[in-house]
């Protein structure tokens, strides 16, 4: 847009600095977006090449055209050529005429003396904040570029690697935030993935990391937790196959896990969906052919039935197996380097052989074999030669002896570093084929090498899960100097009542897990009501320790004496501090710090899974509407789980509050 005061479009002049500080700010900010202009950039050097990185990197541009002003439209025609969506045009007063030539959706604000029209200024927000937003939404609809939706063939550059001259900045803060997102996945830390990913620079790296979170959340089990993060992602960047794969995985698991509203069909048609547009997807294909297998194993193996019953009930699903056989044929085909697939599809074929089913020839049978096993002894030397070796040991059992098949199986379990999990998985492929009396001694044999050195191996021990996670946000007690009470120092013995009762109702105990901050109040109450009944605490705290107490702690009424309960609390058994600064990084720039660490909190708890989340909240209901805020907690607590108790202080405190 124009910089400072230029003539407008009705002749006089007009203040474009008031405009973008009145109009195009406040709309953007609206749209939960951050407004930035090229004019903003302090640092020495050179304009131009500032602005061809913001016009290359930035979500969304917002062009003013009123006036005719050649570095605007220069400007407008880069962005165009760089990128396929993410533009909205306004103007002020009457229509330029380059409009009658560009014929794109466009908004009009209005204008009055220099600068934007008072008595239509609130409704020109709105209007600019719901076109920002629907621009947004529609992030992969039409293309608004020319450009691009002129050249059907013409492919956005992988701008996500270019950068531009000097411009070292924006680059280097994405690797500090890309480096701690690395490290807080190599870790386990998902809660900490989660507020990270909120925090990405621009919408593409906010999806990777999103896609990453969701990635994460699914290896922990969290199946519909990690299906919203990966929604996010595709959201953005729809074509991003692994997080393609990845909803595919989860949409299966919960199928498995029996949730309502989830089924192997709906997986399945993901797959096929995916294969419409990556028909050539090793992954893709094996990935579906492992939803066909799961339904034909749970089609026959029941809980009581007897060997007989399940083999012929395994036969009587042929048309399941038929489907898992193809699925896993094609994705063999498409990669015959992928020895997974094609020995998935050559047990298979065996099977259907074994009970009679019309599944595949011997010819075929032998062919395969002798591509599997190519393909795997290639592989026995690299980074899966267990997997390698395991299958080199599976195909013994199909076509071997006993002898061969131990021997085999033997080689796989003396690779060095194998874990439990890779030798109790492939037991368990083992233990399917005896369930169908498939090779009955080349099966002992193989789990007898596994059944020996599993008990050489030392089980992981299960991690510690809580049974329920509470969560608390609650006032202060008020500073001496507080002008209107709101948590007056004479209602303490009221509020941890409340927050007692609260514990009791919820029967917390030492199965349970409590999150929340440590300021002088309603936190501070809850912690020690929860370690009296020897629930396990984590308190996550803004600022390092000294800061922390400083603001939180000595200002209440009596903070001495607060402060010896602080450090009383975070220093007893089975609690634990984490120091935002420390495991998140620096605060992001317009982030409240308390508001941050509230959805660290809250993401903290529902990484350990969403339905044992409680949320317990010592409020007034004023304020806090922002992401972080207690209402913004609540209110996401409600809608994933509905398990909120709301200790509202204008009751409980009713009689030592000012009337409202």
């Amino acid at each position: 847009m124009p910089f400072g005061r230029k003539p407008g479009p009705d002749g006089g002049d007009v203040d474009y600095n008031r405009v973008y500080r009145e109009l195009i700010a406040p709309a953007i900010d609206a749209a939960g977006l951050t407004a930035f202009r090229a004019d903003e950039e302090q640092r020495a050097g050179s304009i131009l090449t500032d602005m061809f990185q913001e016009l290359l990197i930035a979500d969304l541009v917002v062009a003013d055209l009123s006036i005719a002003n050649p570095n605007v439209w220069y400007e407008l025609g880069v962005r165009h050529a760089l990128r396929a969506r993410g533009v909205v045009l306004l103007f002020g007063g009457k229509a330029p005429s380059a409009f009658d030539l560009y014929t794109d959706r466009k908004l009009r604000y209005g204008l009055a003396g220099d600068g934007p029209d008072p008595a239509s200024l609130k409704d020109d927000i709105g209007k600019l904040a719901e076109m920002i937003t629907a621009t947004m939404e529609s992030w992969h609809g039409r293309k608004i570029s020319p450009v691009y939706s002129h050249l059907d063939s013409l492919q956005e550059p992988d701008w996500k690697t270019l950068r531009v001259g000097d411009v070292k900045e924006f680059w280097e803060a994405y690797e500090r935030w890309g480096g701690r997102i690395e490290l807080a996945q190599q870790e386990g830390r998902t809660a900490d993935l989660l507020v990270l990913a909120d925090e990405g620079p621009v919408a593409a790296f906010r999806a990777e990391a999103w896609i990453r979170a969701g990635i994460a959340l699914r290896k922990s089990g969290q199946f519909a937790l990690a299906l919203d993060y990966l929604a996010k992602g595709l959201a953005i960047e729809p074509e991003h196959l692994d997080a393609q794969r990845e909803t595919g995985m989860c949409l299966q698991r919960l199928a498995l896990k029996g949730i309502p509203g989830y089924s192997a069909g709906r997986a399945r048609q993901h797959y096929e969906t995916v294969l419409k547009d990556h028909e050539g997807d090793v992954e893709t294909w094996a990935l579906l052919g492992r939803v066909d297998k799961d339904a034909w194993v749970a089609a026959w193996r029941r809980t009581g039935s007897d060997a007989a019953t399940m083999r012929a009930d395994a036969g009587d699903e042929d048309a399941l197996l038929r489907a898992a056989i193809r699925s896993y044929r094609r994705a063999y085909c498409a990669d015959p380097g992928h020895y997974f697939s094609g020995i998935n599809a050559l047990t298979l074929m065996h099977l259907a052989a074994h009970l009679g089913v019309d599944g595949s020839e011997p010819h075929a049978r032998d062919t395969m074999a002798g591509a599997v096993r190519f393909a795997a002894e290639n592989k026995v030397d690299g980074e899966q030669s267990y997997w390698a070796r395991v299958t080199l040991g599976d195909l013994e059992v199909l076509t071997g002896t006993p002898e061969t098949v131990k021997r085999a199986y033997k080689e796989a379990v003396a690779v060095p570093g194998v874990d439990w999990f890779s030798l109790n998985s492939s037991r368990d492929q083992l233990l399917l084929l005896r369930d169908l009396g498939f090779q009955p001694d080349a099966v002992a044999a193989g789990l007898a090498v596994f059944d020996r050195q599993l008990a050489r191996t030392t089980p992981p021990e299960a991690a510690w899960q809580p049974r329920q996670v509470l969560i608390f946000s609650g006032h202060m007690v008020d500073a001496p100097t507080r002008a209107t009470k709101r948590f007056p120092a004479e209602a303490e013995p009221i509020a941890a009542a409340a927050i007692e009762g609260a514990l009791k109702d919820l029967d917390a105990g030492p199965d349970d897990l409590a999150l929340c901050q440590a300021a002088a109040g309603g936190d501070l109450l809850f912690l020690e009501a929860c370690q009296r009944r020897g629930v396990r605490c984590q308190v996550l705290l803004p600022f390092f320790e000294p800061e922390f107490i400083d603001r939180s702690v000595l200002p209440s009424t009596d903070g001495p004496n607060w402060r010896k309960r602080y450090y009383a609390a975070t220093t007893a058994p089975q609690t634990s501090v984490r120091i935002m600064p420390v495991e998140l990084g620096p605060l992001p720039d317009d982030v409240d710090p308390f508001e941050r660490c509230n959805l660290w909190l809250l993401y903290s708890g529902l990484a350990l899974g969403v339905a044992k989340v409680r949320f317990i909240a010592l409020w007034n209901g004023a304020g806090g509407d922002g992401p972080g805020g207690t209402q913004h907690l609540m209110d996401e607590v409600k809608r994933l789980t509905g398990r909120v108790t709301w200790l509202d202080t204008r009751d409980l405190f009713r009689d030592l509050l000012p009337p409202p």
